[in-house]
């Protein structure tokens, strides 16, 4: 598939550029959750049923992936399989699409390389499980993701579940506030804790409809200030969020494994969501789920309010 005419560097498929060229809604997927975050063969499964919710909700999946050193901005079936079934599949933030492109590398997207990729492409509505954040001892690692700073200079909405609960949130929150990144809560004035309905921390701003979400980015864009996203968080129901002291429990247990082991920097994240997902039975890789597929059938009625009032 050639590059695309417009958007140097990133190939689009046919069908989301057709999309984007006629202002119909899009939503961004990113690919970490294929290749990384569930086991074979059911990442395919679910990488094809969050596509199918997307076009449930009467809008176009663009999942989005470096395969051989080139960005994909949708994937087509055998480029979806390939990301699903290549243990090699790197995993790439922004830092990394320029090493990526040079060397020809593949890799699957987390939430900073998924969103420059999607925003570059001109698609401005992304649904993921959980941000990135500050991490835990933050005071002495200065452990942040890069998901954080990338918003702050991106003009995408990420409907997410909060950030990952294994995180400070409060810290987190603090410096999303720091970046001047718009945090709302869907339909609560409580910020998701990801596993769980809620965090126990408060945020500003509550947004009750697609709609409203639709005319807080419209806003952004009239008032022409320095481009930074819109974060939407959108909490996992009550009755299919992990049990909250189950969680709590398991994840003290992490902490205490990781440190016990000396796991820090880049390995902490997938040594403690590992944890969870065998000590808790699968029970929050199950929650995880039911929260991505909240905000993707949230995030597809978001871009059909935004390509209605763009068109």
């Amino acid at each position: 598939m050639p590059e695309s005419p417009d958007v140097p560097g990133l190939v689009v498929s046919p069908e989301v550029a057709d999309a984007l060229e006629r202002d119909l809604p899009v939503v961004a997927l990113e690919s970490t959750i294929i290749a990384h975050g569930l086991p074979r063969p059911r990442n395919l499964q679910v990488a094809r049923e969050l596509e199918d919710l997307v076009r449930a909700g009467g809008a176009v999946p663009a999942t989005i992936a470096v395969l051989d050193g080139v960005a994909h901005v949708g994937l087509e079936e055998a480029e979806l399989e390939r990301v699903a079934a290549d243990p090699q599949m790197r995993k790439l933030g922004y830092r990394d699409l320029a090493p990526a492109a040079a060397t020809k590398s593949s890799g699957a997207t987390t939430v900073s390389g998924t969103a420059f990729l999607a925003a570059r492409a001109g698609i401005r509505v992304f649904a993921t499980g959980g941000l990135g954040g500050v991490h835990r001892g933050w005071a002495d690692s200065w452990d942040e993701s890069a998901d954080l700073a990338l918003l702050a200079r991106t003009r995408i909405t990420v409907v997410c579940a909060g950030v990952k609960s294994i995180l400070d949130v409060p810290a987190t929150l603090q410096r999303l506030e720091t970046l001047n990144v718009t945090v709302a809560g869907y339909r609560t004035d409580m910020f998701p804790g990801f596993y769980l309905h809620s965090s126990g921390e408060p945020v500003d701003w509550t947004l009750t409809s697609p709609q409203e979400v639709a005319a807080v980015m419209r806003a952004q864009d009239a008032l022409d200030g320095p481009p930074a996203a819109l974060v939407l968080a959108n909490p996992v129901p009550r009755e299919l969020q992990l049990d909250p002291d189950l969680h709590d429990r398991v994840l003290a247990e992490a902490l205490a494994a990781a440190e016990r082991q000396g796991v820090t920097g880049q390995a902490t994240t997938p040594f403690l969501l590992d944890h969870l997902v065998r000590a808790t039975g699968g029970a929050s890789l199950e929650a995880n789920l039911a929260a991505v597929r909240g905000n993707v059938r949230l995030a597809a009625e978001i871009a059909a309010c935004w390509a209605a009032g763009t068109r």
